[in-house]
Formats: structure tokens, sequence, C-alpha cells
């Protein structure tokens, strides 16, 4: 059961990876078809990354109240049938709309997750158990650009939604026969908007939390800073083809399952915070060699992809333990807890990929200072937490 539980959670969390790596390559076709430009198409990603952090606020506390099952299901119904209306949109406007619902009902999963981990598991196991989840879902962003130019070459950047609908239908259908529920009825926390909301700021005014929560974000800048740019990255600067994303996302992608793995097995026997350490380590050699090499050398494979493996490593040896040590602040509201810190990680990457990433992404020299940037901060604010 333990594995089953650990493969649907990463699935759940992989519904927004999914819709925002999939139709990557097919991004130029898209604005060449609705008659709009690069910075418009753009909008499809910060659209749905802005309506995906704002609904990350809401979907532990609806959780809390209402059971962790029902609220999956609601969101994932709601996310099928936005990626069918986003296949089939007729005008550009509509597939900000559809792209902005399936926004609001993607993040479902991946909040409510780690809070389904918190109500099972404890220390550890618990951590183990993050870890292990994210080196599944970590197949997602490697695969999903790559089937997406594939499905692209093919049948056309439609066919791309067709598939998250299918992809959401098949969710469904695991939750209803596989995951119970994990939050008894007589644990739940009434839905008050007068107590939700003192329980929002009670999170909201503890600034260890908040430290560690935007220490998260910040070191996920730096993947959705090259996760924004992806397009441009492969096709502009590396001169690539739209079936050649795995030449970025595979090396993304593969140091991030590879670290989660190690991390996995050492989260019984490593102190967390030697953990973190390590983390960061990793983290801050490959953004020096990845400043180094693009400052000294024209970007091109495989050494421009090289470094983002050994980042991703880093990242996903460290986060884990940042990300229970954030929640377990708040044992009574975990939803709400869980909520709280996906809205700050998921809003950094829409800044990030929205406003940050258009600025840079020009230059390999420029995305690999903004990943620098990004680690430093988050650093601080790891460190700032101790001190809180």
């Amino acid at each position: 059961m333990y594995r089953i539980l650990t493969v649907i959670l990463a699935c759940l969390g992989m519904a927004g990876a999914l819709a925002i790596d999939t139709y990557l390559p097919s991004m130029p076709a898209i604005g060449r078809d609705f008659g709009v430009g690069p910075v418009a198409v753009q909008q499809t990603l910060s659209v749905f990354l802005f309506c995906f952090a704002f609904m990350m606020l809401f979907y532990g506390t609806l959780s809390d109240s209402f059971g962790r099952r029902r609220v999956i299901l609601a969101a994932m119904t709601v996310y099928t049938l936005a990626s069918v209306g986003a296949a089939f949109a007729p005008t550009f406007g509509w597939l900000l709309v559809f792209r902005a619902l399936q926004g609001l009902s993607a993040g479902a999963g991946s909040v409510i997750g780690q809070a389904i981990v918190q109500d099972r598991l404890k220390g550890a196991e618990a951590q183990k158990m993050m870890s292990n989840i994210m080196m599944v879902f970590g197949l997602a962003p490697a695969i999903a650009p790559i089937l997406g130019g594939w499905l692209h070459v093919h049948f056309g950047w439609r066919s791309t939604f067709i598939f998250l609908a299918v992809f959401g239908v098949l969710l469904i259908l695991a939750c209803l026969k596989l995951l119970p529920e994990s939050l008894p009825v007589e644990r739940r926390q009434a839905f008050h908007p007068g107590t939700i909301a003192r329980n929002y700021g009670k999170v909201l005014r503890h600034p260890q939390f908040l430290l560690l929560s935007l220490s998260v974000g910040l070191a996920f800048g730096g993947l959705s800073l090259y996760i924004g740019s992806a397009a441009n990255f492969v096709m502009v600067i590396l001169g690539l083809p739209e079936t050649a994303f795995a030449w970025m996302f595979i090396p993304l992608i593969g140091g991030m399952v590879a670290g989660s793995a190690w991390g996995g097995k050492r989260a019984a026997k490593t102190d967390p915070v030697k953990l973190k350490w390590i983390g960061f380590g990793f983290m801050a050699a490959s953004t020096v060699l990845n400043i180094g090499y693009n400052a000294l050398f024209p970007a091109a494979i495989p050494w421009a992809v090289l470094p983002l493996a050994i980042y991703t490593f880093g990242l996903a040896v460290a986060m884990p333990a940042i990300q229970m040590n954030a929640l377990s602040l708040f044992p009574e509201n975990r939803g709400l807890a869980s909520s709280m810190l996906g809205f700050i990680q998921m809003m950094s990457f829409a800044l990030v990929s929205g406003l940050v990433a258009p600025l840079l992404f020009e230059s390999a020299f420029l995305l690999a200072c903004g990943v620098g940037v990004g680690l430093v901060l988050s650093f601080l604010a790891w460190r700032g937490s101790k001190l809180a």
C-alpha cells in the first residue's frame, strides 16, 4: 500500500507539471495559429501559474474541512474538463480562460498530497515518502516535453491537451479505487470563515515558517527560470528542433530523481540539517560551474545542461527536509500549512517564469546568473529561519 500511495500522490502532483511542460514545444505554433507574438504566448504559462499559486492557498483548508479525497476528486474533474476545453479552444482568449481553469484545479494533488503524507507518517518516514514522491514526480517534467514534442509533430498542438484530459480521467479512476480518505471526520476543522482567517493569520505571522517557505520557493526558482525559458533556450540558444527538449529536461529531472533517491535512503540515517548543507553545497557548485562555463564559451550541448543536473540533485536532497521542517510547525493545520507552503513556492515559480525569464532568456549566461541570485537568497532565508 505504501508504494501504491506513493505513486498516486506523485501522479497527482504530476498534473500541474504535465500542464506546464507538455505544451512547451508547441508554444511557437500556438502563436502562429492564433496570430499572436511570443510574449502573448508566454502568458498561457503565466496565467496558469498565477492561478495555480492562488488556488493553492485554499486547497489545504478545504481538505482540512471536507476531507482530502473529496477535494482531490472535485479538482481533478475540473482539470479534465479544462483540458478538453483548451484542446478545442476557438480563439486565443478562450485558450487563456481554459489555461486559467487548469491552473485553478491542478494544484490540489500536490498540496493535499503533502497533507496526506503528514496524516499517515511522521519524522524520517514522512521525509522518506516525500523524497520518493519527488523521485516519481520528477519523471513528469522529463517525459512531458519529449512526449509533447512528439504529439505536436505528428498531431498538432491541440493533441497535447487531449493527452492531459486522458491523464485526468485516469487519475480520477485511480483515486476512486485506490486512494482512501486519510483525515477522519472527527479530526476535521469546522469550515468557519472567521476561524479560517485566524488560522491563516497565525501562519502568516510565523516568521520561521515564512522564511523556510521562501527558501523552498527561491531554490525552486532556478528550476522555474529554465522551465519558463525552455522554448527559447532549446530552440534559439541551443539551436535544436521541437523534438529535442530531452537535451534540457533529462539532465534537469534526472538530477532531481537521483537526488530524491539518494536523499530518501539517507533520511533515516542522516541528520536533516546535514542533508540541507549537502543539498545547498551541490546547488552552489553547479551554479559556479554554470556561470563560469557560459562566461567563457557559447552554450552548446552537453556542457550547457550538465550543471542543471547537479543543481536539481542538490535541490532534491535539501528541499524535502526544509518542507517537513516548515509543515511540522503547524501539526493541527497541516492542510493549511501545506497550502501556504505551496502558494509561496508556486508564486515564486510564477513570478520567475512569467516576469524574470523573459528578461533573461535571450542569454545562457544571464540565465545562469539568475539561478545564482535565487540560490543566494534561498540560502539566506534558510539560515535566517534559524534566528527567527
